[in-house]
């Protein structure tokens, strides 16, 4: 990937952690999902990233909730917009994961690349506010991609370190995965690799070399970057410097550049769309992000 390639501008709708206390902006039933996604595809973005909820607001692994979500975004937008559905979690089985999967075929599925500390660290306070072990072993992956090759869904590989990264080479020594490889890079998570344009650089530099393994049909591999809370502004300034892709949305961060807290995730799109616009850069179209992912055009 290069600054002369379009990017693939993504929104994560809500996240599952969240609530309306925190921003009064998340959606929770259907209707109001349909309603961001329009928000998001006015805005310019083309790939919307999904953790269920329950129309309540509490965060669902079951089919119907997946899919009354998935419909109503697709009732509202049509095929404007990739729809990809988040798997990962903590304590709830990769078969119920792979039941929604199989139910709602969503175009993409977020894959988490390697179990880690995951933390929220206050400086103010010195001491920890969060932590937890976020565990994604080799057998829950391999299963979990297994099925997303067998009903045709694209993986997305949600990678938290360099070693993530690394992680793809024995998937690719065991046939498990076609080109190209569609990579994040999530950025500003204790625990995780720290939110550096260098270490974006190396994050994209690595997958260069674990890719060049596998093939690719369009190319090249397809990277973006998903930058938490407030560090989302400086890492999607470097992505698109660096030539790579972007992701914003109120499951990562709820605020603009300027403090303000976002009153959807329209504005949220809007401002990337405006830096990719200002890198001399342009949004991908909806078609041009299936190419860059290797998904079929629908």
């Amino acid at each position: 990937m290069s600054p002369d390639h379009p990017a693939v501008l993504t929104c994560s709708i809500s996240g599952s952690l969240a609530d309306r206390d925190q921003c009064p902006a998340i959606p929770y039933t259907p209707a109001e999902y349909a309603a961001e996604a329009r928000r998001i595809v006015d805005e310019g973005g083309v790939h919307i990233h999904i953790h269920a909820r329950t129309p309540d607001g509490r965060p669902s692994h079951e089919i119907e909730d997946f899919a009354a979500i998935q419909q109503a975004i697709r009732d509202e937008v049509g095929d404007a917009a990739i729809i990809n559905f988040s798997t990962g979690t903590i304590g709830v089985p990769v078969e119920k994961r792979i039941a929604y999967l199989e139910a709602c075929r969503p175009e993409v599925a977020a894959l988490n690349m390697g179990s880690m500390n995951y933390a929220k660290y206050s400086a103010r306070r010195k001491e920890f506010v969060f932590q937890t072990i976020f565990p994604n072993p080799f057998d829950e992956i391999v299963a979990l991609l297994r099925a997303m090759r067998d009903l045709g869904i694209k993986p997305e590989h949600e990678c938290f370190d360099v070693g993530h990264v690394g992680n793809l080479a024995p998937l690719i020594d065991m046939g498990l995965l076609e080109g190209p490889l569609h990579a994040d890079f999530v950025m500003g998570v204790t625990g995780g690799i720290p939110p550096t344009a260098r270490n974006l650089a190396a994050m994209a530099d690595n997958l260069a070399d674990v890719g060049a393994a596998l093939p690719s049909a369009t190319g090249g591999h397809h990277w973006g970057v998903i930058g938490i809370s407030r560090v989302q502004w400086p890492m999607v300034a470097a992505a698109l410097a660096l030539g790579g892709s972007v992701r914003v949305g109120l499951e990562d961060n709820f605020y603009l550049p300027d403090g303000t807290m976002a009153r959807s995730n329209g504005d949220l799109v809007a401002k990337a769309r405006q830096m990719i616009e200002d890198a001399g850069r342009r949004p991908a179209t909806a078609q041009e992000a299936r190419a860059a992912l290797g998904i079929p055009q629908r």
